[in-house]
């Protein structure tokens, strides 16, 4: 199988570099193309693996990684039909394009599957979510769940679920930061000098993410576990849910969502 990467950005190059190391699919079997030198040569050097800044290079693949900006997407896929591909897998992490849009601008008979990756995916710590068209088979959402899974946490959905995904994990890394820089800010209040601050919250939010997903236990329990009746720990949760924490974060999702949707009608 030989796989063309369109868009050599940062999120492609991370993909293929994880998928490599992942020795999911090797250096050779990957071509990456971007209309940007530089960019071509950046993929090279973050991955091992070959790049062109001619489209029509990629003509012999099977199947591709569409990894370009929404707004040049159309442009790259028309240029993917004047090579004569056909009948190809076509895994996307463009933004907000729909598969009934990837079908009608792809190659005739392109089996499409729309993924929403988030940033972590660039350190490794991805959470992604994919959708497959109707004439995509079981290989080709095996190869995207390989692909995508090579940089974190990739699972399938229906379609319809894309948006809830883009509000909930794509969008959900910038809620993290602001709980970050917001718990540093209050060490900071109470006398912690800014850079250890930083630190410790920052290995707090990994501390209590890593102990959801290795002991699988409800996050409800494990807030208990570190709550004792008067102590400090509920003194601050009273403060946050007075506050509205915990529907500030639900409205998030839903906004985000909700834009999500209208962008994609757009």
């Amino acid at each position: 199988m030989k796989l063309g990467v369109i868009g050599c950005g940062k999120m492609g190059s991370a993909l293929i570099g994880g998928a490599i190391r992942a020795k999911a699919i090797e250096a050779s079997q990957v071509i990456g193309f971007d209309p940007y030198p530089a960019a071509a040569e950046a993929f090279t050097a973050a991955t091992g693996a070959p790049s062109t800044a001619d489209l029509m290079d990629l003509a012999d693949c099977e199947s591709f990684l569409l990894a370009t900006k929404p707004q040049t997407a159309a442009d790259a896929l028309h240029s993917l039909k004047e090579s004569g591909v056909r009948d190809a897998a076509l895994v996307s992490i463009a933004a907000g394009l729909t598969i009934e849009w990837l079908e009608k601008h792809s190659p005739q008979g392109f089996r499409i599957v729309r993924s929403m990756p988030n940033t972590p995916a660039l350190v490794g710590k991805g959470a992604s979510a994919f959708a497959r068209s109707a004439r995509a088979t079981d290989t080709d959402a095996a190869f995207a769940s390989k692909l995508l899974g090579s940089v974190g946490l990739a699972i399938e959905v229906p379609e319809s679920m894309i948006d809830a995904v883009t509000g909930l994990s794509g969008s959900g890394p910038a809620y993290i930061y602001l709980a970050i820089e917001a718990l540093t800010d209050g060490g900071v209040e109470v006398g912690l000098p800014r850079e250890q601050a930083l630190q410790l919250a920052t290995q707090t939010v990994l501390g209590a993410a890593t102990m959801v997903l290795e002991t699988g236990r409800p996050p409800a329990e494990l807030r208990d576990h570190v709550t004792s009746p008067g102590g400090t720990t509920l003194a601050g949760l009273a403060s946050l849910e007075k506050t509205g924490f915990r529907q500030s974060l639900i409205r998030a999702v839903a906004a985000a969502t909700a834009r999500a949707t209208e962008l994609g009608k757009g």
